[in-house]
This record gives structure tokens, C-alpha cells and sequence, in this order.
């Protein structure tokens, strides 16, 4: 028998898939200073940046990995920044695409973000 006044019940909060990147590890480099720039020294601080935003996109990106690790530099701050830049957000959203199609087929890539970015 239970000694708690109250006891809890076996109903638990369930959780949300979060799934490792596909494009890049979380090793403290940012993926667009190596790409751009062959930068691969290691940042104090990355912020990991979802690779297609809005609704219901940010969630399906975090499900199947479509993330990057960014320097402030490339994600929030100055002109070079994904937020501020539509050719980085572009670079990034066709190398994801083309890492997903390496095991998956583009109908399947259509059917989670219904639209073609290669």
C-alpha cells in the first residue's frame, strides 16, 4: 500500500521527438562559418537554428532533423544572419533537402514540407 496522502497516478506527460541534426553535430562549430567561410573553430555560444520555420514546419523539422548549429553571427545578428539573409536561408534549406533525398524520395520530402527547394 501507498503511504502518500495523494498518490500519483501512472499517467505521464508525453514527449516530443527530438531528433539529432541530419545536416550537422552539435560539436560547438557553426555550420555556416564552415561552409562559407572553412571556419571550423568552436564558438562559446551556438543556437541551434530550425532549418524550415512557421507552423506546423519548426515541429516537423525538429522531428527529422532539420536543424543546424549557428554563431550568433549567422543566426540573429548582422547581415549575414539567416534571419536577415535569404541566401544563407536558401543554401541551408537545399543542403537539408538534399541530405534528406540521400534516403528518402522527394515525394516524401514534398509530403512534410510541400515545397521544393533544389
Amino acid at each position: 500500500m501507498c503511504e502518500l496522502k495523494y498518490p500519483k497516478t501512472g499517467w505521464k506527460k508525453k514527449r516530443k521527438k527530438h531528433a539529432a541534426s541530419i545536416l550537422h553535430c552539435k560539436d560547438g562549430t557553426c555550420y555556416l562559418c564552415m561552409k562559407l567561410e572553412q571556419n571550423y573553430s568552436k564558438h562559446l555560444e551556438i543556437q541551434e537554428h530550425h532549418v524550415y520555420p512557421g507552423n506546423p514546419n519548426r515541429q516537423i523539422s525538429e522531428e527529422n532533423g532539420f536543424k543546424v548549429y549557428l554563431c550568433r553571427r549567422h543566426h540573429t545578428d548582422g547581415p549575414e544572419a539567416v534571419h536577415n539573409n535569404k541566401e544563407n536561408m536558401r543554401l541551408i534549406k537545399e543542403d537539408c533537402q538534399r541530405v534528406y533525398e540521400e534516403t528518402h524520395t522527394r515525394e516524401e520530402f514534398m509530403k512534410l514540407i510541400k515545397r521544393n527547394y533544389l
